[in-house]
Parts: structure tokens; C-alpha cells; sequence
């Protein structure tokens, strides 16, 4: 694998140092990257890799979200990102891309069993958020769910706050037994959402399409096939993660561009960028070997994010402190 092309101080663009949280600016992170092995992967063509500009944006102030595991961008108020706990009540939090609280809001009815990923797809002239009740780490339950409800928009003091309808949920079961999943996103092309599971060795992904998840109570999803893309353990990883050196390497959170041109998926080692060409599906895009970079530095890395414009990706860790990182890769300004 080819080393990653990381930004230097030269190449900080003004007011960026100032926005590091907790005085860890951005050479500093770039450091902490190199010193993990940062790598992009591109050794199916002869492009030289993009550089990367990694920042440590601030860390989660909302003091009851302590398990990120899902994370999504706000298409009507920007800045703001979507995210949940994975278990506890069914609360959907507001932060901002530097971490800050933004308020919490209570889904109304419904239950967090498992929750795990949160999308966001086009309905009429709207937005409504997807929220994936889809981790099953022990692949026993009979259904997973997907729970609907319209995007919020903020209120008094620009906050949010109070109950979140439910407009709908669906009940997916897979064709061929359950499967842990924790990666979810909606692929605007094929107008599908997308499961990757986690536990499967390769990872596989599956679809159901938007009209039959809005309009139908009960669906099962259809398999699309695997991909080997996820690059296994290495020696030294093995020293460093410990006994939980065969996860590090499975997908715990998706989300595909609102172009749809490309997808992220990240793990606890690394974060994978696919770029799908004209007239594919993902499943195709997925066969080629993405761009790889290890990090960021967290300990348990569940949750990533385009911003609405594509031009950066936001991960943020289960564990507390749960940092806020921002990816800006350079071949997309």
C-alpha cells in the first residue's frame, strides 16, 4: 500500500489551528496519523493518492449521547449532524461539527433495542431521517427495524428539542438468516438502503428499495453480494488492538455522498473511500480496492458522515471522550 499524502503546516489553510479543540491542532493530528501508518490504498491505477487534511474539530458536549453509533448530516439546517445512542431511550441528539450540544429530541412511539446507523431520504418535498434499530451481535433476532420520522428543525434559541414523530417503520427480516449490522446509509442513484454488516467474514451487503420501506409494514431485504475490500489485521495490529483485533476491521458505520459518486465506511482502524463510476451499482464500486486511511485516533470508531456538500466526512467514537475528526480529502477542493 502506498503511504497517505498528508497536509502539512504550509498547506493549514487560515483560521484552521484556531478551531482545534482542547489545543490539538491540526499538524499535531496530522502527526498522531503518520505515527499510525496512515496509508490510502490506490494500487489498482497509477494516481498518485490525494492528500488528506485530518482536524480534531472538538468533542461531543451533549452529556447523555456516551455511545455515538450513527451519524447524519441535516439537509435543511447546515452544520448540524444527527446521532443516537445504541441502546437506552429513543433519543435522537443534534450536534454541531464541533461537537457542541445542540439539543435532544424523544421518537415518539418507539423503542432503542439496537440502534445503530441513521440515514436521511427524500420524501415528497422533504427530508425524513431513517433510523436503523438493525445490531444483533448474537444474529438471533427474528426482524430488525427502521424507524421514519421527518427531519427537525430547531426552536426556541436554535435548539431542539421535545417529540419526534414517528411517521412510520418497517420491519425487515434478511433472506438468509439474521445478521449483526451497524452500517446503514440511502444511495440516492438506485434509490435503495443499503445494510453492510459487521460480523460476517467478508462483509455483506444487502438493499431494500425506498417505496416498499415506505409503504410496506413488514419487507425482507435483498442480498447484493459480498465484498472482500476491508483489508484484515495485520502483526502490528495485533499488538496494539489486543482481543479485539478481529473486529477492527469491520464496517461499523456507512454513508454514501448526496451525489451518490461516493462512499465512506469506517471501522475502529481505519476509514475506506469508494468512488462508484457512472452506470454502477455499489456492489461493483465495492469490488475495487477503496482508498484506505488508518485512524482517526479512537478507540471505537462507529459513526461517519458527509456533510451535505461532500466535501468533508465527520467520524466520531462510541467511547468517552468521544472526539469529533473532520476528513478533507484534497482532490475533492
Amino acid at each position: 500500500m502506498k503511504p497517505a499524502s498528508v497536509a502539512r503546516s504550509s498547506n493549514i489553510m487560515p483560521g484552521k489551528q484556531s478551531r482545534c479543540a482542547d489545543s490539538l491542532c491540526l499538524i499535531a493530528v496530522c502527526a498522531l496519523l503518520v505515527a499510525c501508518d496512515a496509508q490510502i490504498d490506490n494500487s489498482s491505477s497509477n494516481i498518485t493518492p490525494p492528500p488528506v487534511l485530518l482536524e480534531k474539530t472538538g468533542s461531543i458536549e451533549a452529556a447523555k449521547l456516551i455511545e455515538a453509533s450513527g451519524l447524519q448530516a441535516s439537509y435543511s439546517h447546515k452544520g448540524d449532524f444527527f446521532s443516537h445512542n445504541d441502546d437506552g431511550k429513543p433519543e435522537v441528539f443534534v450536534i454541531g461539527e464541533n461537537g457542541n450540544d445542540r439539543g435532544k429530541m424523544t421518537l415518539k412511539p418507539g423503542k432503542n433495542k439496537d440502534w445503530e446507523d441513521i440515514t436521511s431520504v427524500p420524501v415528497d418535498d422533504g427530508r425524513w431521517l431513517v433510523i436503523g434499530d438493525i445490531g444483533d451481535n448474537g444474529s438471533k433476532r427474528k426482524h430488525i427495524t427502521l424507524h421514519f420520522t421527518k427531519e427537525p428543525s430547531p426552536g426556541k434559541h436554535g435548539r431542539y428539542s421535545g417529540r419526534l414523530e414517528r411517521e412510520h417503520k418497517v420491519e425487515l427480516t434478511y433472506p438468509d438468516g439474521a445478521r449483526d449490522c451497524e452500517a446503514m446509509s440511502y444511495d440516492p442513484v438506485s434509490r435503495q438502503i443499503l445494510l453492510l454488516t459487521k460480523r460476517d467474514k467478508p462483509a455483506r451487503l444487502y438493499a431494500i428499495d425506498l417505496q416498499t420501506a415506505l409503504g410496506e409494514k413488514e419487507a425482507e431485504l435483498k442480498f447484493l453480494g459480498t465484498i472482500t475490500a476491508f483489508r484484515p489485521p495485520t502483526v502490528k495490529d495485533r499488538a496494539k488492538w489486543g482481543g479485539r483485533t478481529e473486529w477492527i476491521s469491520q464496517p461499523t458505520g456507512l454513508d454514501i455522498s448526496a451525489d451518490g459518486t461516493e462512499a465512506v465506511v469506517i471501522s475502529y482502524r481505519s476509514l475506506y473511500r469508494f468512488h462508484r463510476q457512472e452506470g454502477e451499482d455499489w456492489i461493483t464500486a465495492m469490488q475495487r480496492k477503496p482508498q484506505e486511511v488508518v485512524g482517526p485516533p479512537a478507540p471505537q470508531n462507529e459513526a461517519v458522515a458527509y456533510s451535505v456538500d461532500g466535501k468533508s466526512i465527520f467520524v466520531t467514537t462510541e467511547k468517552l471522550p468521544a472526539p469529533v475528526y473532520r476528513f478533507q480529502f484534497m482532490d475533492k477542493n
